[in-house]
Order: structure tokens, then C-alpha cells, then sequence
């Protein structure tokens, strides 16, 4: 079989799209011809068993010519477009859909309610009625990541014909910490956006502070400078700035040791597709706080952390639990998250759940 992908930016900056493709690519490259179509960003990742195309972003200068003479050379069976919002995403699946390709659509949360009503006037509502809605329709199949994901898809009533199949993660080369003696660290490792609800934890801090007084709240992660800013002045006016430390982005090796490193991973997301960082956190041991914005009941079902309300008093009790929790208890938390993602979200399976995906369509 013979897959395209067409990705915006593969750029090590882009977070949970780019690990997608990333991990999944290289999967599916063991097993079929895998080609990735982007354009060129100077910190791309490297991604094995697969071809990388660098493509003009110019829509009226390049770009069509390009992409239809890859998608002529290759002749895929399968065209899989990942992201929303885009002109560059939604004028690749047309050209290819009126080449007669098959198209899947990924939107990667990129359609989540939150999503779509942040700028809605201003940037959604004309990109809705210039390209993204059709887009929408013309998919042969809709890539959910989740159930809730499917849901709010099937809410739009642009497109029924929605499948899920969770993102993954390869597993067999990351080591779980080797103990949960209290580091008193608590981690956000994410991109720096308002929907990650960053200024929920604060609060939730600011709750606790003399509790946590000896604790470093470790923010993780690259964003808007005005929001940073914003941030770091809440932290000032809560009385917190001594416990929080913004880091700025974390890669690599030093992202693996750092999950390791910390007590606990909180994200207190407004809108969540999928949470890469949480599979990332639990791979590694570390249990997880996150809210019911994110599909992760599973943390509950399993015993690996916790799921609560996007609310600042249900944050603050979620941290209470955590600090009542014996190293031993920790453990246990850390080994059944560990489990969990070896059973459900390796990228050797959610792999061979999307090839069933593309078989199908084909």
C-alpha cells in the first residue's frame, strides 16, 4: 500500500501533530511506502522509514504544481491530510480528491467546540465558509482520536462518516523511572496556550501554596510571549512566583528525564482531542492529574490518576489526593499507567488499527 501524508509543518514545535506523524509514519514505513509532503521548517524532525517532500507554501506561486506532481509520480492509494484552519490543508485534499485519490482527514482537535469558538468571527467563521466546511465533507473517512473527539465531529453534522482510532506511542525503547520517593516537583510539559488552562494550575497552587511551600511547579514548554508574560504576572499576584519556573520548550532526552523527574504531571485542559503528554507522562511512571476537557476516563478505569472538572477547587482537591499518597502507593499508580499504554496505546497496535482503517476504505 502506498500512503501520503500531508502535514503543514513537521517542526519539532508543533508538539502532538508532529509526534503523531512521527510515531505512526515511521510504524507504518516498516510495513508499506510512506511519503510525508510538508513544507520546509528549519527545526523539521527526523522521521524514519518513510520519504520527506518539501513543497512550496505559495497557493498561487508552487504549491499545486508540486503537490500534483508528487501525487502523479507516487500514485497513492491512500491520501491522509492532518490539520484544520489551514488554506495550505484543505487545498491539498481538494487537488488530490479531484485527482480521485481517497482522503482521510485527521483534524487533531483542531474542530473542537473550544476551537472553533476562540476568533470565531474574525478567523473561523470565513475560513468555515472558504474552504474548511467543504474540506469537511469531501473527506472520504474523518480521523477521530478519541470518543469524545468523535462526538463533537458528529455534532458539526458536516460529515458522519467519523473513525476512531487512537494516537500511539512507541513504547519499547522508554525506561519508567526507578523510584517515587517525593522529588516535590510538579510538572506541565505542553505547548503555552490559553486552552491548556495553565492559569487553572496556578490558582489551584495559589490554593495549596503553604501545603506545596517546598514544591517547584515546573512549566514546560514554548508559546505566545504576550501569554507568558500574562501568566508569569498571575503567578506574581497569587504570591507563587518563587514556586514556578518557566522553562521554555523541553526535547529529546531532556523531556524523557524530566517526566521521570517530577511527582506528578498536571494538565488542566480546556480542549483536549487526545493529550499526547499524558501517555508520554504515564510511559515513564509518572501519574497524571488532567480534567474530563480530555478523553481520559481511562485514568480513573485504571487506577493511573486523576480526571476531574476544569475547575480551580477540583484541581486544588486532585493535588490533595496526590499528596496524600504513600511512595508506595505511587508506584503502584506508576506501574498501572505503564500498563495502560503498553496495552492500549502502543504504536504497534493503533498502527495496525490504522491500516484496518485505510484497508477499509480501499
Amino acid at each position: 500500500m502506498k500512503i501520503i501524508h500531508y502535514i503543514s509543518s513537521i517542526s519539532l514545535k508543533s508538539f502532538g501533530t508532529t509526534t503523531f506523524i512521527q510515531s505512526l509514519c515511521s510504524e507504518l514505513g516498516k510495513y508499506h511506502q510512506v511519503h510525508i509532503v510538508t513544507h520546509y521548517h528549519k527545526d523539521a524532525v527526523v522521521i524514519k522509514n518513510c520519504s520527506i517532500y518539501f513543497i512550496s507554501s505559495n497557493l498561487l506561486h508552487g504549491m499545486k504544481k508540486e503537490w500534483k506532481n508528487i501525487l502523479n509520480d507516487i500514485k497513492p492509494d491512500i491520501v491522509h491530510i492532518n490539520g484544520c484552519w489551514i488554506p495550505q490543508c484543505a487545498y491539498a485534499q481538494k487537488w488530490a480528491k479531484e485527482s480521485g485519490y481517497k482522503i482521510i482527514l485527521s483534524p487533531h482537535g483542531m474542530l473542537e467546540p473550544w476551537i472553533i469558538k476562540q476568533n470565531y468571527w474574525t478567523k473561523k467563521l470565513p475560513a468555515l465558509s472558504l474552504f474548511q466546511k467543504e474540506a469537511i465533507k469531501k473527506a472520504d473517512i474523518i480521523h477521530a482520536t478519541s470518543t469524545i473527539e468523535k462526538e463533537h465531529l458528529s455534532q458539526l453534522n458536516y460529515n458522519q462518516n467519523i473513525m476512531i482510532v487512537p494516537n500511539g506511542l512507541d513504547t519499547k525503547d522508554l525506561s519508567i523511572k526507578s523510584n517515587w520517593q517525593r522529588k516535590k516537583k510538579i510538572l506541565f510539559l505542553s505547548r503555552i496556550h490559553e486552552k491548556k488552562g495553565i492559569n487553572l494550575l496556578l490558582e489551584a497552587v495559589a490554593i495549596k501554596k503553604e501545603t506545596l511551600k517546598d514544591y517547584s511547579i515546573i512549566i514546560a514548554g514554548e508559546g505566545r510571549e504576550s501569554l507568558i508574560r500574562k501568566l508569569k504576572a498571575q503567578a506574581k499576584i497569587l504570591d507563587i512566583s518563587n514556586m514556578v519556573h518557566f522553562i521554555g520548550g523541553v526535547y529529546g532526552k531532556e523531556k524523557w528525564e524530566l517526566y521521570k523527574d517530577a511527582d506528578i504531571l498536571i494538565l488542566p485542559t480546556y480542549s483536549e482531542n487526545f493529550g499526547y503528554v499524558v501517555i508520554e507522562s504515564l510511559i515513564c511512571g509518572t501519574p497524571v492529574i488532567t480534567t474530563q476537557r480530555a478523553p481520559w476516563k481511562d485514568l480513573i478505569n485504571h487506577h493511573c490518576g486523576w480526571w476531574v472538572k476544569a475547575e480551580v477547587n477540583e484541581i486544588s482537591h486532585a493535588i490533595d489526593d496526590y499528596l496524600s499518597l504513600t511512595s508506595n502507593e505511587l508506584k503502584e499508580m506508576g506501574m498501572n499507567g505503564r500498563k495502560l499504554v503498553e496495552d492500549s496505546y502502543s504504536i504497534q497496535k493503533t498502527s495496525q488499527e490504522m491500516i484496518k482503517l485505510y484497508q477499509g476504505l480501499l
